[in-house]
């Protein structure tokens, strides 16, 4: 599908979606759980590749409603799937499935899309080989197909933080059910770290203790999953409440603005957009208690953000950036170029094809908004639905009509995000591609 886009001023009220983060860690903790009901869950593509994975270690995943899911689970003890687990294009499932797979007594194959088959998992193959499974890639290069053979048992381990955060989830979830637990030591400084956090939380609520130590993570062996009354309720996502939030900084509509609600504080690293956009000179007014941003338009003045943290972040403030005055220099953002594209070029490529000038180093990306005029382009999407959603930020405010090619992949994550630009106010065309 391709989404043209005509300058628009955005005005009204926006819901959060469910996170995407939380509801990946919720279904598989369901999953290793006897049962759980897991509500306000996000069900987008990456998710059912998720919950897919699930019902293949001999689980079962029904949808109650548009928001809630009724999980039997494999109950700790994953049986070996009786066909390759296909993760599609998400990283998210493949890590954290290829740890619950080593728990299995027998092989798991897991692959996914072409662009999943360029993400890096050698380190966590190495983690679970040295807990005692058997876990290789195909091509020995690190890359999926992966073949995965346990059971493990548990144990210690070290394993470099600044690749993936992932893998550090993946260890302490599947850790939990065998019989020593598992010691992680990191063999470098963690990026991402709030996800870990989120990863803390959420086992926290299925009844399970893992905790920071000295050197990394540590979680006790035994302990099963449970959440208090056999339910989970999933929080919004500040990765998609960015987009309606950077809509209303540049392109708000004075009197109005936009109110997002479902803003809820929780242990997302993201929540530190809220922050940023009023850094960069937005009206920004965040109710906690109540969930409820309120975000109007306003002169944008470019800043400096580290998104070590925050890798999720990068392309919706390289937009905000082309839109601010002077420039916008994003850094610790190596990382970032191991996701679904290489995120830092596919915005300097994709914003300057608007206009954008930027200069791209290997951990950094300045958008240089004062020396850039933004005007209606043709862009590719990258088969990344994160790109997609910054591009046509982008295009509220260039001069002339912005058409994005391949804007259906939103559905990763945000499925509704353009018939929420519709509700806002903005003129869009769908199209085939």
């Amino acid at each position: 599908m391709n989404v043209t886009i005509t300058p628009s001023s955005v005005a009204g009220s926006a819901r959060a979606p469910p996170s995407k983060s939380y509801t990946h860690r919720a279904i598989l903790a369901a999953g290793y759980a006897d049962e759980a009901t897991v509500r306000d869950a996000l069900w987008s593509a990456d998710t059912q590749a998720t919950a897919r994975a699930v019902e293949l270690f001999g689980g079962d995943v029904t949808r109650a409603g548009d928001a809630t899911l009724e999980i039997d689970g494999f109950d700790g003890r994953p049986d070996v799937p009786a066909d390759v687990i296909d993760c599609a294009n998400s990283g998210t499932t493949t890590r954290l499935v290829t740890a619950a797979a080593a728990l299995a007594d027998g092989t798991t194959v897991l692959t996914g899309d072409e662009s999943l088959r360029s993400r890096p998992q050698g380190p966590l193959l190495e983690a679970l080989s040295d807990l005692g499974a058997e876990a290789y890639s195909t091509r020995g290069n690190g890359l999926a197909p992966l073949v995965v053979t346990g059971p493990l048992s548990g144990g210690a381990v070290s394993i470099p933080g600044d690749v993936s955060s992932q893998y550090i989830t993946a260890l302490l979830m599947a850790g939990t059910v065998t019989d020593e637990g598992i010691e992680i030591e990191l063999e470098t400084e963690l990026k991402s770290a709030p996800y870990v956090d989120i990863t803390l939380e959420v086992l926290e609520d299925f009844g399970v203790d893992a905790r920071h130590t000295d050197d990394g993570f540590a979680v006790e062996g035994g302990q099963s999953y449970d959440p208090a009354g056999g339910e989970y309720a999933v929080p919004g996502d500040f990765s998609s409440i960015s987009y309606p939030l950077a809509a209303g900084a540049i392109a708000g509509d004075a009197a109005e603005g936009v109110r997002i609600e479902g803003a809820n504080p929780s242990a997302q690293g993201d929540t530190a957009i809220v922050e940023i956009v009023e850094r960069m000179g937005a009206d920004v007014d965040w109710d906690r208690e109540a969930g409820v941003i309120d975000v109007s338009s306003a002169p944008l003045s470019g800043i400096e953000v580290d998104v070590e943290d925050t890798p999720d972040l990068l392309p919706t403030i390289a937009t905000l950036g082309a839109v601010a005055d002077g420039d916008t220099h994003i850094t610790n953002a190596e990382h970032v170029r191991y996701k679904e594209t290489d995120r830092v070029s596919a915005m300097a490529e994709e914003l300057g094809k608007m206009g954008v000038e930027t200069t791209e180093e290997r951990d950094s990306l300045t958008v240089h908004g004062g020396d850039s005029r933004l005007e209606g382009a043709t862009v590719q999407g990258r088969a990344d639905h994160r790109i997609i959603m910054a591009l046509a930020l982008a295009g509220l405010v260039a001069e002339g009509e912005t058409t994005i090619e391949g804007a259906d992949h939103v559905d990763v994550s945000f499925p509704g995000f353009f018939d929420l630009l519709e509700e806002l106010g903005v003129a869009l065309e769908r199209g085939e591609q």
